[in-house]
C-alpha cells in the first residue's frame, strides 16, 4: 500500500494545485519511486489511497501503469476523499483498504518519502511472515526536524516504545513497514473490517500497543532517505550535486 492521501499543508503553495505525491523529484513523481521499486522486487499489486486532488493521482497512473524498465503494476484505489470527504489518517486508511489488499502480510509506506536505496524483496517478506510479529519497521537516523526520534530497537531486534526520559537511543520511523492484517483488528484496533464508517485513526497508538506486547520488530535503514515535507527539502533533492 502506498499512502497518498495527505494534504501537504507545509508544501503550499506547491500543493494547492498538485497532490504532494505527484511533485517531481529528479524527473518523476515522488510516489513513482517506491512504486517502481516495489515492482522491481516482484510486488506489482498496489493499493493507493487518495484524498486531496486524488483524481490527479488516478489520472496520472491509471489502473495498470508501465514503468521504463519494462515492469508494470496493477493499482486499486481507495478514494477516501470521495467516500468520506477527507483523509482517514494512516490506520484508518489502512483499515479501509484491507479488503483491497487481500493479503495477510503487506508492505505499506508513504508516497511522499524519498528512499531510493531501499530494496523491497521477497526474502524480507518471508522472514517477517515466519517471525509471527505483527509489524516490522524500518527506522532511520534522526533528521534535523525530528531529533527526538520515535522508537528504539532492542538487542533482539524488537521495536521499543520507550517511556519519556529513557536515555536509550530513539530513531525515526521511515514510514516503510511490513504489516500483518491482525494488527488492524482487536485488541490493537477497534475499527471494523473495511472501516465502513470512515473512522479516522493514527497508526502510532496501534504500533505502541503491539510493541508493549513484544509483537513489533525493527531495523535501521542507513541509505538515502528524505521526508519531503517542505519546499526546501524538495528543492534540495532536485539540486544537482
Amino acid at each position: 500500500m502506498v499512502l497518498a492521501a495527505g494534504r501537504g499543508e507545509r508544501m503550499r503553495p506547491l500543493t494547492d494545485q498538485c497532490p504532494k505525491p505527484l511533485l517531481t523529484v529528479q524527473g518523476k513523481p515522488l510516489m513513482q519511486w517506491p512504486m517502481e521499486a516495489l515492482a522491481r522486487g516482484g510486488f506489482g499489486r498496489l493499493v493507493v489511497n487518495t484524498d486531496w486532488l486524488g483524481e490527479q493521482i488516478a489520472g496520472r497512473f491509471g489502473l495498470a501503469p508501465q514503468w521504463a524498465d519494462g515492469l508494470g503494476s496493477r493499482i486499486a484505489y481507495s478514494h477516501e476523499g470521495l467516500d468520506f470527504g477527507g483523509a482517514l489518517e494512516t490506520a484508518g486508511g489502512i483499515a479501509r483498504a484491507l479488503p483491497l489488499l487481500d493479503a495477510d502480510v503487506f508492505w505499506c509506506l508513504a508516497g511522499d518519502v524519498f528512499a531510493p536505496d531501499f530494496r523491497f524483496t521477497q526474502p524480507l517478506v518471508q522472514a517477517f511472515a515466519d517471525s509471527g510479529r505483527l509489524a516490522h519497521l524500518w527506522l532511520v537516523p534522526n533528521p534535523a526536524h525530528n531529533l527526538r526520534g520515535d522508537f528504539g530497537i532492542g538487542p533482539d531486534g524488537s521495536a521499543l516504545n520507550l517511556p519519556a526520559g529513557d536515555p536509550a537511543p530513539r530513531f525515526t520511523f521511515s514510514t516503510i513497514g511490513l504489516y500483518r492484517r491482525e494488527l488492524f483488528a482487536p485488541p490493537y484496533c477497534d475499527i471494523p473490517f473495511g472501516n465502513p464508517a470512515g473512522v479516522k485513526a493514527a497508526l502510532a497508538p496501534l504500533l505502541r500497543r503491539a510493541m508493549d506486547n513484544g509483537r513489533v520488530s525493527a531495523q535501521l535503514h542507513t541509505g538515502r532517505w528524505t521526508d519531503v515535507g517542505t519546499p526546501e527539502r524538495l528543492a534540495q533533492l532536485n539540486t544537482p550535486p
